[in-house]
């Protein structure tokens, strides 16, 4: 008899604490992973880099993903169809390779350090380059700010070989072998619409590099130095954004006179393909 009370009594005790350990286990949060895998694809009325087509104002089709640690590590890969001017010499195919790390400044604060190869598969000799970066970004309230530069060393893909455009469809080489550099710098914001599910945009760019065409005709700075800015709005629903933005130069069709007929839509002379449009896209992440 006492045997049976003393089990029963511990029993009394035991339960309850099994319980509420079990119950405290179930209502742990998970411990997040180690590494994340993101990405989206996205289809665009135009591919504008820094404010200029590069597919001679046609549709794009663009994808990326990207493989994040928690220590701030990242890698990641990016890809566009090209056409006309933005083709680098290449197989109409943009692909970016890019790595970096992010580290947290404080609860509304990041540091991203980190550089892009582009590349453009199945393209002649010396088109590939590598520009590092580094952005700065603050969040307030339902503001974000971001502040960047990137700055690529002097390479051949990015060097004056032709002096015209006109020398360039001659297929005469003015300075085979130059190299050149790039600078861009440029600022984003975004401000979250208060109980709607858009959120308003805007961009300005400044870049300064190469005033001339490269090996393969283009340059990542037509006519050397140019602003770039874009105006828009973001609608999402669960995981698609439509974007819809005013995106220009300040690049006239005089600036790119003697650039022509490379810098232009189906390279025949004519249509600036950085002058003012409006770009729509649809995006899906996952």
């Amino acid at each position: 008899m006492f045997r049976f009370a003393l089990f029963a009594a511990v029993s009394l005790i035991a339960l309850p604490c099994a319980a509420r350990a079990q119950s405290a286990a179930e209502e742990a949060p998970e411990a997040p992973p180690a590494v994340t895998v993101s990405g989206s694809v996205a289809l665009a009325s135009d591919y504008r880099f820094r404010g200029v087509s590069q597919t001679d104002g046609d549709m794009a089709v663009q994808g990326g993903v990207t493989i994040a640690h928690e220590s701030g590590a990242y890698i990641g890969a990016w890809g566009s169809n090209l056409s006309g001017w933005g083709t680098f010499g290449g197989a109409n195919l943009e692909l970016d390779l890019i790595a970096g790390y992010k580290a947290k400044l404080g609860d509304n604060a990041a540091l991203d350090i980190g550089a892009v190869w582009y590349m453009y598969p199945g393209g002649a000799d010396k088109t590939d380059f590598v520009e590092p970066y580094v952005k700065l970004t603050g969040t307030t309230g339902p503001a974000t700010l971001t502040a960047g530069v990137a700055y690529a060393p002097a390479q051949q893909a990015l060097g004056r070989w032709y002096f015209t455009g006109q020398d360039a469809a001659n297929g005469v080489y003015n300075a085979p072998g130059d190299k050149a550099d790039n600078l861009y710098l440029w600022g984003d914001a975004a401000i979250a619409i208060g109980g709607t599910p858009l959120t308003a945009k805007a961009h300005i760019g400044y870049s300064n590099g190469n005033p001339g065409l490269g090996p393969n005709a283009t340059s990542i700075a037509p006519t050397g130095e140019y602003w770039d800015w874009s105006l828009g709005v973001d609608a999402v629903w669960k995981n698609l954004t439509l974007g819809i933005a005013w995106v220009d130069t300040d690049i006239s069709n005089r600036d790119a006179a003697y650039l022509r007929p490379s810098f232009s839509k189906g390279q025949d002379g004519t249509g600036n393909i950085a002058g003012s449009t409006v770009l729509v896209s649809l995006t899906a992440a996952f």
